[in-house]
């Protein structure tokens, strides 16, 4: 019997690249600012979007593939459990909430254009600079994928 629950999904963007480094011990982590947005009707009856800012970190070769694989403004799929922490800071404690990514998806890139907006011939991607195509970054340490592939529908 399980004592609780501690999971969170998000799919949201980068908003910057994100900083890749490594313990003493050489285990990657790296850490994401991730943003989602949802949009809400106010009482007047028009809509404004709400973004929220999460502080994601990664660890071990899933933090490592993503540090090289991910930049500012990808998408990305993530699950993971919430973390609360507090340290002391000049005589003041003070409080983090952070995301620990367990699963994590590339589900799209934006392309660096040195033409702006795009839409040229040639060749190029017609979906507006993202990947249509769902990218898996070493999940879960390396076992072979999601179970929620093994269901039957």
């Amino acid at each position: 019997m399980s004592r609780g629950i501690n999971k969170v999904i998000l799919i949201g963007n980068l908003g910057r690249d994100p900083e890749l480094s490594f313990t003493p011990s050489g285990m990657a982590v790296c850490k994401l600012n991730m943003a989602t947005t949802e949009s809400r009707k106010r009482d007047d009856g028009t809509w404004e979007d709400i973004t929220e800012w999460h502080r994601i970190t990664v660890w071990g070769k899933t933090g490592e593939s993503l540090g090289q694989n991910a930049s500012k403004g990808s998408q990305l799929y993530i699950e993971g459990r919430i973390h609360y922490d507090s340290y002391e800071k000049d005589g003041i404690k003070r409080y983090t909430t952070e995301i620990v990514a367990r699963t994590v998806r590339i589900l799209g890139r934006r392309e660096d254009s040195a033409g702006g907006a795009g839409g040229g011939s040639g060749g190029g991607r017609n979906d507006g600079g993202y990947s249509n195509s769902p990218s898996p970054v070493d999940q879960h340490g390396g076992d072979g994928g999601d179970i929620e592939d093994d269901l039957p529908f």
